[in-house]
């Protein structure tokens, strides 16, 4: 039975992607395991059952963590197979024996020795990208710091630290943007159509990289044409492309979504904008908090492996679940206070918003460190900035497992009353 008060959730809702904490509250107060019929995902809130899924990949596969959720039609798959498009298993998707090595090849370039060592270059990237914003902002009085900084920063900096070269970074976020839509979207049979393409030039080009045998060897593509399986085999190009699918998607994208949400939420936080210049550490527990409150990564997928019971339900084999990531680090049996911003806060770090256990985003700590790096320069580069007040609300990327403000407009006011309303007008609890 659905709860009368859970008829009217649609995951893809303007309602919901503006607001869900109303949804997210409800969920975890009254169906903790609820089956959603527009999708027909187990939805999973609380974050103790969330946190127990994510630690038993045996019962909970991660199968089904980048099938497409809007079912693509016979047109467009033939799109994909002209490009030769697949995804064998590699990372967030891969339960088999060969996940583990792989995990190892990833995490040996996002470990806390090369982040230390990324810091400079993070900070060389903000600060060439902030002098180009600075200068429209002082020639107009205001710029976007999204599509001027937020959205392409993370670009830049992978391809740094992969040794990726030979391409435009406003292509790989067009490629990265696409992939994002066609496979966690709900977009028509015409836009998959038009964005189809786009998945496939991407792919194609990835998989020339992989094969074409000019990378560095030290770079990360390098790395994995030297990697072995578990039983000795050299890893296939094409599980090799879909791990870089995943990393590059997961490096950029998700990491400018994140810097776009802090972005934003420090704008509209009344007097913390200076400090975030000058005070030390306050960067990177604002990012927590953010990271804690409004993850880009909003949900993710599991399939039951067995029937199982969660949540006081028994789920069949084969269930279907979506993680509700958000909503979990809202949960008031982990986060006092949880509709505060509160940086520093305890127990801050108990958050899911990078997973937990054998799939947990190995790129963590470089996410974190690069949306600090960055937060602090802009606010030390832009003092004067101010969070635009707008006609509209701005638009706001509402996938599946993705959400974050695709516009942070700064003005050089002198100070905005929608900051204070922004801030204060979100409904709690």
């Amino acid at each position: 039975m659905i709860t009368p008060a859970l008829e009217g959730l649609d995951l893809f809702g303007e309602g919901f992607v503006r607001d869900p904490y109303p949804w997210l509250d409800l969920l975890r107060a009254q169906a903790p395991v609820h089956h959603d019929p527009r999708t027909g995902l187990w939805l999973i809130s609380r974050h103790r059952d969330i946190r127990r899924v994510l630690l038993a990949p045996d019962a909970f596969r991660p199968d089904n963590a980048q099938h497409a959720v809007t079912p693509l039609p016979v047109a467009v798959l033939r799109v994909l197979a002209r490009a030769g498009f697949q995804l064998p298993p590699a990372l967030a998707n891969n339960g088999t024996a060969s996940h583990p090595g792989l995990r190892r090849v990833v995490t040996r370039f996002f470990n806390g020795r090369r982040v230390a060592a990324a810091v400079p270059v993070i900070e060389r990237i903000a600060d060439e990208l902030l002098e180009e914003a600075r200068a429209r902002f002082d020639a107009t009085g205001g710029c976007d710091l999204f599509a001027s900084y937020a959205q392409i920063l993370p670009c830049r900096v992978l391809m740094e630290l992969l040794g990726i070269e030979g391409i435009d970074p406003a292509t790989l976020i067009r490629w990265s943007d696409a992939s994002l839509e066609l496979f966690w979207g709900r977009p028509t049979l015409d836009r998959q159509l038009e964005i189809a393409p786009l998945v496939g030039e991407f792919h194609q080009w990835l998989t020339e990289t992989v094969r074409g045998g000019r990378t560095p060897a030290d770079s990360f593509v390098g790395a994995l044409a030297r990697h072995r399986l578990p039983d000795g085999e050299p890893l296939d190009p094409q599980t090799a492309v879909g791990a870089c699918f995943f990393v590059f998607i997961a490096g950029q994208s998700t990491t400018g979504q994140l810097l776009a949400t802090v972005l934003r939420r420090a704008l509209t936080e009344p007097g913390l904008w200076p400090r975030l210049a000058h005070e030390e550490g306050l960067a990177g527990a604002w990012v927590e908090e953010v990271l804690r409150r409004e993850p880009p990564v909003t949900t993710w997928r599991r399939i039951t492996a067995r029937p199982v019971r969660l949540g006081g339900r028994e789920l069949p084999e084969g269930a279907r679940l979506l993680l509700m990531l958000m909503g979990s680090g809202s949960d008031p049996e982990v986060f006092a206070a949880p509709e505060r911003m509160c940086p520093h806060r305890a127990e801050v770090r108990h958050h899911l918003a990078f997973g937990v256990g054998s799939h947990r985003c190995p790129g963590a700590s470089l996410a974190r460190t690069e949306a600090a790096v960055a937060l602090r320069a802009a606010a030390r580069g832009l003092p004067r900035a101010r969070l635009a007040a707008p006609a509209q609300e701005p638009p706001m990327l509402g996938l599946l497992s993705f959400r974050a403000p695709l516009r942070v407009a700064v003005t050089a006011g002198a100070g905005s009353t929608y900051g204070l309303r922004a801030a204060t007008a979100r409904r709690t609890p």
